[in-house]
């Protein structure tokens, strides 16, 4: 018999709420080219409206991280998600520029999966944060990046059978969850640079005058051009690791979620006493 899975971080009404409002900018601040008609303003703003949605949802994952703090992240989910986070952002570099090799991803999805959404929402928008101040990727995508990242954490923490699936199954479902979630990730954050292009690559870059159906076609262009590549690298590097080392992280993270008995509350001992 499986014990219940355990959960660093109990979401509230609070901090769903917080999490649905940023995931409503968060689809608004990615898709605006294919959501605001070509005669709108932020069409005719289209080399301004990364920027805007950039510093806007600083904001909102500041806020959705604080409401989650405020809910229940205590002193021992916070050490762990120093631990993970500090892990997570040394692995980005390992494989910068080779084909999508970026270990980081394998690790952020069993992550998720055994620490719940709460959790790793926070844990994927930290991990990225902390990761391009440690390799110089501090830009305008940076705020897409830690969104994107706190989505695809916390999608691993929404998978069914946390209790009970255990052994090859979960593994598999987990590798599943991985290719395709990677692919996802290099997709929506296309969204975030592409506008960015201008008449760059006429044949593929956003024309802020073109209909839906145009855009949307030089926007599949432009993810064959670009980023399939490394996509795919991606998405097999995590399923490959999943499989060989999954077994051993997930039994790691159990035993360290065990231990910390989050839902226990710490408490000190008065002088003296």
């Amino acid at each position: 018999m499986t014990s219940p899975a355990v959960r660093a971080v109990r979401l509230g009404p609070r901090s769903v709420a917080a999490l649905v409002l940023v995931g409503a900018v968060g689809v608004a601040a990615f898709g605006w080219p294919f959501l605001a008609p070509p005669d709108s303003q932020v069409s005719a703003h289209a080399e301004d409206a990364p920027w805007l949605f950039a510093g806007l949802l600083v904001l909102l994952v500041a806020v959705v991280a604080a409401t989650i703090s405020e809910s229940g992240l205590g002193p021992k989910a916070v050490a762990i998600l120093g631990v993970l986070a500090a892990t997570g952002a040394a692995l980005r570099p390992i494989g910068a520029g080779t084909a999508g090799i970026e270990p980081m991803f394998f690790l952020l999805v069993l992550s998720g999966r055994v620490l719940g959404p709460g959790f790793g929402f926070v844990l994927g928008s930290v991990t990225m944060f902390a990761s391009a101040l440690l390799t110089g990727g501090v830009g305008p995508w940076m705020p897409f990046q830690m969104l994107a990242m706190g989505w695809f954490t916390m999608g691993a923490g929404l998978l069914p059978g946390a209790a009970r699936l255990r052994g090859r199954a979960e593994l598999a479902m987990l590798a599943c969850y991985g290719f395709l979630a990677a692919f996802a990730y290099g997709t929506i954050m296309n969204l975030a640079g592409w506008p960015f292009m201008g008449t760059m690559a006429s044949n593929i870059s956003f024309d802020p005058h073109a209909a839906v159906p145009a855009n949307l076609a030089r926007f599949l262009a432009y993810c064959l051009a670009t980023s399939m590549g490394w996509d795919l690298g991606r998405a097999v590097c995590t399923v490959v690791l999943t499989l060989t080392l999954g077994p051993a992280v997930l039994r790691a993270l159990r035993r360290a979620t065990r231990r910390a008995a989050f839902e226990t509350p710490v408490t000190f001992d008065a002088p003296g006493a």
